[in-house]
């Protein structure tokens, strides 16, 4: 790839129409990939539709395929302007599942609104609850006194690092922790997963957000980026997502468990019971 393609696709995201247009015009195909994707598809991902028109009057093509089946074209079908782009015949619509998602995006960021606590440590984990959760983790639930309890919290402290909280919501539950990541850690999401699929996610102050899927005990993925852009190589519903929850991390996590949040109350807390783990590497 030429430097000219490089700077077509960070002006895509981040240019002005009329920078697009004149690095338009120094390439040799508009529509060159880098990463799985086109300058068009860059602009999609990222709202940018004024540079996408630019590109498309560039001569770029918005169905051309890539990203699992997403091209720019099917993209914009899931986003604000659905008519961004006119669908040549035969080109199919949104699947029933994908606009489901779509619906169910716009009401749960709605619902969780702005959120973004440096540090925290969340599992979102599919159909089970707060007894299930800590009957696997093989926790004590505490009584305590959530204002003093959180005032005494120090984030540098072992002991501190051996309470998670836990809520019920639709779709399964919540364990969270403010002040560190010991919800994503192996040790939890291994066995909150048994015979399900866990989301984890610290939000990593210095790293930016760290993602991990476990199902069923089996760690699929990790060091994983949510909300941020997808892989070539993720599966369609990954690109997807990727997409609906842009620079929402705990969003993404919570759709990808499949956790249909009403509030965000199992995230900024109080918590429907504190729990006290047992001691033991949770990274091994």
């Amino acid at each position: 790839m030429d430097d000219d393609v490089e700077r077509l696709h960070a002006a895509a995201e981040d240019g002005s129409p009329e920078e697009v247009a004149e690095l338009a015009g120094l390439v040799v195909d508009v529509d060159e990939e880098y990463d799985g994707c086109t300058a068009l598809w860059v602009a999609v991902y990222e709202g940018r539709h004024d540079n996408a028109r630019a590109l498309v009057a560039a001569g770029a093509d918005p169905w051309r395929p890539m990203m699992s089946g997403w091209s720019p074209g099917r993209l914009s079908l899931a986003g604000p302007e659905p008519d961004l782009f006119d669908r040549p015949a035969g080109v199919s619509g949104l699947r029933d599942e994908e606009a489901a998602a779509v619906a169910e995006a716009r009401r749960l960021t709605a619902a969780l609104g702005e959120l973004y606590y440096p540090g925290m440590g969340l599992a979102c984990v599919a159909g089970i609850g707060t007894a299930e959760a800590a009957r696997r983790l093989e926790a004590t639930v505490e009584a305590v006194d959530p204002e003093e309890f959180l005032d005494e919290i120090d984030p540098f402290d072992a002991a501190c690092m051996a309470f998670v909280g836990v809520t019920d919501v639709p779709g399964g539950c919540v364990v969270t922790q403010p002040w560190g990541y010991m919800p994503m850690t192996p040790g939890v999401t291994r066995r909150l997963s048994a015979g399900t699929v866990c989301y984890g996610l610290n939000v990593n102050p210095k790293s930016g957000d760290q993602g991990s899927i476990v199902r069923d005990g089996e760690i699929v993925g990790w060091d994983l980026h949510p909300g941020g852009r997808p892989w070539e190589d993720d599966e369609p519903m990954e690109v997807l997502l990727s997409y609906l929850y842009r620079c929402n991390a705990v969003a993404y996590s919570c759709a990808y468990a499949g956790l249909r949040l009403t509030d965000a109350r199992a995230i900024t807390g109080p918590p429907d019971a504190w729990l006290r783990l047992p001691e033991r590497d949770y990274w091994h």
